[in-house]
């Protein structure tokens, strides 16, 4: 983040021809022969695509109700099913050309800032809104898959600039998100490297009040904290927090008035060669998603 400026075919049916086995048992054995196993012999499918077939299918006495037996369990739930996950790409591809309309000011709490900003980009131009944005489809996805809901602050359903980031902020906590992710990427001098991820401060001024939320919020922090860096194998950062890969700001509005527990990550700094060539990996940025993925899962397990 830097203020510079997303077959099944046609289910066949087999047939196999059963190959009937003769069995004379009850000639030799005199009475019904109750609770025995009778085999049936199994022919293959026909034709050269047929596969291969089990020799026999064993067909076992009716098990009664008295009998031991057991029932299948119904499937468990998807761990994050029932929490809502809102996430937010920061920045907007088209905010470059709409400058006039995001240097409007709005009020965040603790003063008025821009609406939102253009974000960075890499040398070769590679920018942080498209970063973000692949990031989030791919963190959805994740998120999805385990059963949360989840909502993007914008998608491509908007005009091409913004929202704001007190709008940011208003669509987490009217989806009454369970946790709140903002997605960046830094655009801090060559030989800054690495990732840190922004706690909100305890601001209580004017339309801001995070006080409820800082605790859980720095739980969530360090949770994503500790998996990106496993997931990604990138360390934290050497130029903000002190190595704890953990930074706390008042001056963001998308925390500020947050009410729901939130942070921002800066998964890189894309004005670092080396950096850059991790941020522009489709690889490595499936495993940015997964690390966050993988710490969201973690506090909301908890």
């Amino acid at each position: 983040m830097s203020y510079t400026g997303p077959e099944f075919g046609s289910q066949q049916q087999r047939r196999s021809r059963r190959a009937p086995m003769t069995v004379a048992l009850a000639a030799l054995v005199p009475g019904a022969l109750l609770g025995w196993v009778v085999f049936e012999g199994v022919g293959k499918p026909g034709g050269s695509g047929g596969g291969d077939a089990d020799a026999a299918t064993p067909r076992s006495a009716p098990v009664s109700p008295g009998d031991d037996a057991k029932v299948p369990s119904p499937s468990a739930a998807p761990p994050l099913k029932g929490k809502v996950v809102v996430i937010d790409p920061g920045h907007n591809p088209g905010n470059f050309q709409h400058t006039s309309e995001i240097n409007q000011k709005v009020d965040i709490g603790t003063n008025w800032k821009e609406c939102d900003t253009t974000g960075t980009s890499t040398n070769a131009g590679y920018s942080e809104a498209r970063f973000t944005l692949d990031v989030a489809h791919r963190l959805r996805t994740l998120l999805e898959e385990q059963g949360a809901t989840v909502e993007l602050t914008h998608d491509g359903d908007r005009p091409v600039w913004g929202p704001c980031v007190d709008q940011r902020a208003k669509i987490g906590n009217d989806a009454h998100a369970d946790a709140a992710i903002s997605i960046h990427a830094d655009g801090a001098p060559e030989g800054d490297r690495g990732f840190h991820v922004i706690l909100p401060a305890s601001v209580h001024s004017g339309s801001a009040d995070t006080r409820p939320i800082v605790g859980p919020s720095r739980t969530l922090g360090e949770r994503i904290e500790s998996d990106f860096a496993k997931a990604t194998g990138s360390s934290p950062s050497n130029y903000v927090g002190n190595g704890t890969g953990l930074d706390v700001r008042k001056d963001l509005g998308g925390l500020n008035l947050s009410t729901v527990p939130k942070v921002f990550i800066e998964c890189g700094n894309m004005r670092d060669s080396k950096d850059a060539a991790l941020v522009t990996s489709g690889a490595w940025r499936q495993k940015a998603a997964q690390g966050i993925s993988d710490g969201i899962a973690d506090f909301l397990r908890k």
